[in-house]
C-alpha cells in the first residue's frame, strides 16, 4: 500500500525533500490500483488520529452520554476532510507547507501571519494532549509490568516516563523512525481490526446494544451536560487542524508536489498536477475509512460497556477504567489484550507527533526570520534538537498533571478552536487555485458546509474560553 516509486526505490531522491526541480519529475499513476501503491500520507496520519482522540476522548464521551451522540461521531470523522483535501490540493500545486501558506493570509507581518501566531499559542496547548498521551502509554507498560505494588503511584509511572521516552528519542536520533513507524502501523491496524470486532460482536456478550439504541444516537440531539465534551471529541477525532497541517508535509515529503515538478505554465505540468491529485484524494478517502470505522467502534463499546455501568475514564485509572471494554466482554485475557493494544496505539502516536511537531516549530522558526528553510543542514539540526528537547516537556506536563484525559481535551478544545483559522486560509489560499483543479461544484458545497460546521464548533469554543456558558 505504502510502496514508493522507482526513483525513490534507486536513492535518487534529492537532498531536500521540499525542493521542486524538473528532473524529479514523474507521470502519476492512471489506474485506482496504480494510485493504491502510492498511499502513505493518509495511512500515518491515521495511525497518529488513533491514539488520543480515537481511544481516550471519544470512547469517554460514549461513556458519559451513552448513544445520544453517535451522529456526532460520524459528522466529526467526514465533516473535516473536505478541508484537509483542499490545503493538501494546495500544497501539492505550489509545493509550499500549510505555514507558509498560513503567512500569507492577512494581516500579516514581514514575519508571518496572525495564523502563525494563533498556531503557536495552540500547539503550546497541544503540549498537554501530548503529555496526555504519554501518560497513557506509560499507564499501560506500568499496569503490565509494575516496578511497586500500586502501578499508578508516580515512582512507577516515572520510571517507565523515563523508559518510553528514552526509547522514543533514541529510535528517531538513531535514524530508525521508518521502521518505528511500519510496526506502529501495523499495531494500530491490529488494534483497530480487534476494536471493531468487539463492537460488531457486543449484541452477542451481556452489552449487547439493540437497532434502537442505534437510532436513539442519530436523532441530533445534544445533552447540555456533554457539550464540552463533544466540542474537545470534534477537535480531536477524525482529521483535526494540527493533523490537517501536518498532512501537507507529508505529502510533500511522500513526492506528490515534487513528481508534479515546478510550476512552468506547460499542459503537461498541469496534467502531472492533476493525477498526483488525485492519489491524494484516495489516499485522504482511505485514512477517512479507518479513522471513522476506529472511531464508531471506540464510542459504541464506550456506549455499550462502560456508560451502563457509570464508568467514565478519569485521572490515571484512564487505563484501567478503557480496560472494562475488554475484560468484561472478553474475560482476563482481554485485559491483556487491551494493555497491549491500547500502548502500541498511543506510542505510535507519540512517535508520530515526535516527528510531525519539530518540523512544524523548525518551518514556524524559518517564518519568523531565524533562519532560512531552503539551509537543508540546518533545518535537519533544528528538527534534530526539537526531536530530543519536545519529548521530555511533553512527558514533563503529565509528570505534574497526572490527568491524561483532562491533558487530552484540553488539547483537543484549543483544535478545535484552531480549526476555524485553518478554514479561514484554505478559502485565501483557494483563489491562487486554477479552477481546472476544481472536480465540481458539489466540492466546493461540501467545502462550504464543512467550513461552516468547524465554523460554529470554533465560536462555541472561543465562548468558552473567554467563561460564556452555552446550554
Amino acid at each position: 500500500m505504502t510502496a514508493t516509486p522507482t526513483r525513490a526505490e534507486t536513492g535518487a531522491l534529492p537532498a531536500d525533500p521540499y525542493a521542486l526541480r524538473p528532473e524529479d519529475v514523474q507521470a502519476p499513476p492512471v489506474t485506482f490500483r496504480g494510485r493504491f501503491r502510492y498511499l502513505g500520507p493518509g495511512m500515518v496520519l491515521s495511525a497518529a488520529v488513533v491514539g488520543s482522540g480515537e481511544l481516550i476522548t471519544t470512547t469517554a464521551l460514549g461513556a458519559q452520554a451513552g448513544f445520544v451522540l453517535l451522529w456526532l461521531v460520524i459528522i466529526s470523522t467526514a465533516i473535516k476532510v473536505w478541508v484537509q483535501m483542499e490545503l493538501a490540493q494546495w500544497a501539492i500545486l505550489s509545493g509550499k507547507t500549510a505555514l507558509e501558506g498560513y503567512s500569507q493570509v492577512k494581516p500579516r507581518t514581514r514575519r508571518g501571519s496572525w495564523i502563525n501566531f494563533l498556531w503557536i499559542l495552540m500547539d503550546f496547548a497541544k503540549i498537554l494532549q501530548r503529555g496526555g498521551i504519554i501518560g497513557g502509554a506509560v499507564a499501560a507498560m506500568s499496569i503490565m509490568f509494575p516496578v511497586m505494588s500500586d502501578p499508578l503511584e508516580m515512582p512507577s509511572l516515572t520510571f517507565w516516563t523515563v523508559i518510553v521516552m528514552a526509547s522514543v528519542i533514541t529510535l528517531l536520533v538513531s535514524g530508525k523512525y521508518s521502521v518505528v513507524e511500519r510496526a506502529a502501523f501495523v499495531a494500530v491496524v491490529v488494534f483497530t481490526l480487534i476494536t471493531v470486532a468487539l463492537a460488531v460482536g457486543l449484541p452477542l456478550t451481556d452489552f449487547a446494544y439493540s437497532g434502537s439504541d442505534v437510532m436513539s444516537g442519530l436523532t441530533l440531539s445534544l445533552p447540555a451536560g456533554a457539550i464540552g465534551f463533544a466540542v474537545a471529541m470534534f477537535g480531536l477525532t477524525g482529521v483535526g487542524s494540527d493533523e490537517m497541517t501536518t498532512y501537507t508535509y507529508w505529502c510533500l515529503e511522500k513526492g506528490y508536489a515534487r513528481w508534479t515538478g515546478p510550476d512552468d505554465g506547460t499542459e503537461e505540468r498541469a496534467k502531472r498536477a492533476e493525477g498526483w491529485i488525485k492519489v491524494m484524494r484516495l489516499d485522504v478517502l482511505a485514512s477517512w475509512i479507518i479513522c471513522t470505522l476506529c472511531t464508531l467502534s471506540f464510542y459504541m463499546i464506550g456506549a455499550s460497556v462502560l456508560h451502563p455501568q457509570g464508568l467514565v475514564p478519569k485521572g490515571n485509572d484512564m487505563i484501567l477504567t478503557l480496560s472494562r471494554m475488554y475484560t468484561d466482554t472478553m474475560g482476563p485475557w482481554g485485559h491483556w489484550i487491551f494493555l497491549v493494544g491500547a500502548f502500541g496505539v498511543l506510542y505510535s502516536t507519540l512517535i508520530a507527533s515526535t516527528a510531525s511537531v519539530p518540523r512544524l516549530w523548525t518551518n514556524t522558526l524559518a517564518i519568523l526570520g531565524f533562519f532560512d528553510w531552503t539551509d537543508v543542514r540546518k533545518r535537519r539540526r533544528i528538527i534534530s534538537t526539537l526531536t530530543i528537547v519536545m519529548p521530555i516537556i511533553w512527558a514533563s506536563t503529565f509528570l505534574v498533571i497526572k490527568s491524561p484525559v483532562i491533558m487530552v481535551v484540553i488539547g483537543g478544545m484549543a483544535s478545535a478552536g484552531f480549526l476555524v483559522a485553518v478554514v479561514i486560509a484554505v478559502w485565501v489560499l483557494r483563489r491562487q487555485v486554477d479552477r481546472r483543479y476544481r472536480p465540481s461544484p458539489v466540492w466546493t458545497v461540501l467545502l462550504a458546509v464543512s467550513s461552516t460546521a468547524i465554523g460554529l464548533i470554533g465560536i462555541y469554543s472561543a465562548l468558552e474560553v473567554f467563561g460564556v456558558s452555552i446550554g
